[in-house]
């Protein structure tokens, strides 16, 4: 496996195929559904999904389908986004209409729109995709905002760089593979894996206490918790699954120890995967 294949959401130029070209050769996907099905029908070697973004929070549809199918984290990786105002060549702010972009690219951008009232911004379907649509429709008073490598791979000028609100906008991701075969021998830019984190997802039952006990069982081992995250659990109304990342390998003894400690009151407890950082 010289080059491997990783499946991502979006058309190139998007942010999670920057992410995806830090691992392997990127393999573009509709949606988020489609990634996962390329990794569980070993069309792809490894998979990129967005879990979380500083600014925006968390993609909840990925929490769900890390759960509905067969797949494992092996690594974790960072991309700062950097919005760019695209056009055609000859275009300008001042003679647009309207700036097409991923809902949350707009939402990240909204003091340039206070700023730019004449502007209408509207919903397109991925960021790298409204730059695709700006080049193929030839509009002048359209723009779109994505990412540099998208406005070079269409062919598009960029009109003005550092768009979003804030400049600590980066987007976390997950790179998986499939269960039976979670090999990360393959893996470009993998660093130290010396110090990893595991994620991991239980459901508790609805008695007084439970989630205090729960993540007791992480804090009397001196387990550093970095992340929680609750999610409607689909098989039962108003019961609650809890997403939990922590530092430390699911093997290590403490770790090990901990989760043993939390299957005896859990009502199901699934290790999502230990990881390292791709760089």
């Amino acid at each position: 496996m010289t080059n491997c294949l990783i499946a991502y959401q979006g058309e190139p130029g998007a942010y999670s195929e920057i992410a995806a070209l830090r691992i392997g050769q990127p393999k573009p996907c509709e949606s988020f559904e489609e990634v996962f099905a390329a990794v569980e029908k070993h069309e792809a070697d490894y998979a990129v999904i967005p879990i979380e973004n500083s600014l925006g929070g968390s993609i909840h549809q990925n929490y769900d389908l890390l759960l509905q199918h067969p797949v494992v984290i092996v690594a974790e990786t960072f991309v700062k986004v950097e919005h760019c105002l695209l056009g055609l060549q000859g275009s300008s702010v001042q003679h647009a209409e309207k700036v097409l972009s991923h809902p949350q690219a707009l939402a990240q951008c909204r003091n340039f729109f206070s700023s730019h009232k004449h502007l209408k911004a509207e919903v397109a379907y991925d960021t790298a995709g409204s730059a695709k649509i700006i080049a193929a429709e030839k509009k002048p008073k359209q723009l779109a905002i994505a990412s540099k490598r998208a406005g070079e791979l269409y062919g598009l000028e960029i009109l003005q760089e550092n768009l979003a609100d804030e400049e600590w906008n980066i987007t976390r991701f997950f790179c998986i593979a499939h269960a039976d075969n979670p090999d990360t021998s393959f893996l470009k830019n993998l660093s130290d894996t010396t110090q990893q984190k595991t994620s991991i997802v239980f459901t508790l039952p609805n008695v007084q206490g439970s989630l205090f006990k729960s993540l007791a069982t992480l804090a009397l081992r001196d387990i550093d918790m970095t992340k929680i995250e609750s999610r409607p659990f689909r098989k039962k109304a108003f019961e609650y699954l809890f997403y939990v990342d922590f530092t430390g390998q699911q093997n290590e003894r403490n770790i090990y120890n901990a989760l043993r400690h939390l299957r005896e009151f859990a009502t199901m407890v699934k290790v999502l995967g230990s990881y390292g950082v791709i760089a």
